[in-house]
């Protein structure tokens, strides 16, 4: 339903989802112009209907003629408040975040999210290091350089940690592939037309990056170009779902989270990120989030890494969600749970503000497809749990069965390999 409806139907329910939320939206100023469409609409629509039935009166007289020429300046005038209401119409809606599916447990932030399965923490038997030590003795994490390059908050990978976080890249994607999902190699600059349709616009905008000049904008994640590139698009049901996968880059200001975790590579303006993204019927949808789910578990648990999935309370949910789970992975020099995944449901929101639908059959009425969408899985979150988790008591890192035919079989990175 689209959100003006959904005001018109049950304000009070509006409000109840952006105070659950943690939101704020313009409600009421939303109803006030809305009524004055209302008003100038009807306005326009009874003067119209003066002037059809003047002009079906034979030749109008003088006094006629000059009340037909007000009318037309009247109705001239209302098109034109029209225009100005409705656009800020248009703007304040944006602002007013998805529903929120009724099995979702409320809380009021992450602190509230309910555990669904948490492996056993395992632990390393000697003295582990954070990975911020590790790299630097291994000579593959650069942080002073990079900071040096571009500032806080970025760093190098060098030979081996390049390769690492490479190999990660290219196997996760393979393991998507291997369940019907197409690889996507999309673009890292964005219009605003595609953030806005799939709602990180205008909500994140603090936190984006852009080129003013041009308007373009770097991409926060893979997600919008993967829902955006069927934007004003209609599928027939056979040919959903579509299952996409993509690397790209990652860029974010990160103003919300000032001064925390400033130290290592947990949280940087850019990351890399394989994303999955899925377009389906809206019947599909809760068996399409259990997919992705399973998917980025099984990342976790093909690295022997151990996991922990949340579901996100309603506090928690984000703007674009209905529904969703975050997955965490255990880093034993930090002794702490790290999100790598965020794994949503959206619903027909996305497809509502991009215009996205499909027909069940010829001549059937279109309607809004279900779209989804998942990390799978993020880096460097997943690099950090590796490299701690991996470490060896001689200060080596050994590379996870499952990475080294992507290393060149490569089964270490050894101490003093690569001397920064």
């Amino acid at each position: 339903m689209r959100p003006i409806d959904r005001i018109r139907q049950d304000p009070a329910e509006v409000r109840r989802t952006l105070e659950l939320r943690g939101f704020t939206a313009p409600v009421d100023r939303i109803i006030e112009s809305d009524a004055k469409v209302r008003a100038l609409k009807q306005e326009s629509e009874t003067l119209k209907a003066e002037r059809n039935r003047a002009s079906k009166g034979g030749p109008p007289t003088p006094e006629v003629r000059e009340e037909m020429r007000k009318v037309g300046e009247r109705i001239r005038a209302i098109d034109a408040d029209l225009a100005v209401v409705q656009t800020r119409i248009d703007h304040d809606l944006l602002w007013i975040p998805n529903v929120i599916d009724p099995s979702v447990p409320k809380g009021k932030d992450e602190k509230d999210n309910p555990v669904i399965s948490q492996d056993p923490a395992t632990e390393v038997q000697f003295a582990a290091k954070p990975h911020w030590d590790l790299g630097e003795a291994l000579g593959i994490l650069d942080i002073p350089r990079g900071t040096k390059l571009s500032g806080s908050r970025f760093y190098v990978l060098r030979g081996a940690g390049a390769a690492l976080q490479r190999a990660l890249i290219a196997w996760m994607i393979d393991l998507k592939l291997a369940h019907g999902f197409v690889e996507i190699y999309p673009p890292f600059l964005t219009k605003r037309e595609t953030l806005t349709a799939t709602g990180q616009l205008p909500h994140f905008d603090e936190n984006l990056y852009r080129d003013t000049q041009d308007d373009l904008w770097l991409v926060p994640t893979a997600e919008p170009q993967l829902v955006g590139m069927h934007r004003d698009e209609t599928f027939e049901a056979t040919d959903l779902p579509r299952r996409y996968v993509a690397y790209t880059a990652c860029f974010r200001r990160e103003h919300m989270s000032a001064g925390r975790d400033v130290r290592g590579i947990k949280r940087g303006h850019q990351f890399d990120k394989v994303e999955m993204v899925i377009h389906c019927l809206p019947e599909d949808s809760p068996r399409e989030l259990e997919l992705m789910r399973e998917l980025a578990l099984d990342v976790l648990r093909r690295l022997r890494i151990p996991a922990r999935l949340v579901e996100r309370c309603t506090g928690d949910l984000g703007f674009n969600a209905l529904k969703g789970y975050d997955l965490e992975a255990w880093a034993p020099g930090q002794q702490e749970w790290l999100e790598v995944s965020s794994i949503s449901n959206c619903g027909d929101f996305q497809a509502e503000r991009s215009s996205i639908r499909f027909r069940r059959e010829a001549g059937a009425k279109a309607e809004l497809v279900h779209t989804l969408n998942a990390s799978g899985l993020a880096l460097p979150r997943l690099m950090i749990a590796v490299m701690e988790s991996y470490q060896q008591a001689d200060g080596s890192l050994a590379i996870p069965e499952v990475l080294r035919p992507y290393m060149g079989g490569r089964e270490r990175i050894a101490m003093g390999e690569f001397a920064l």
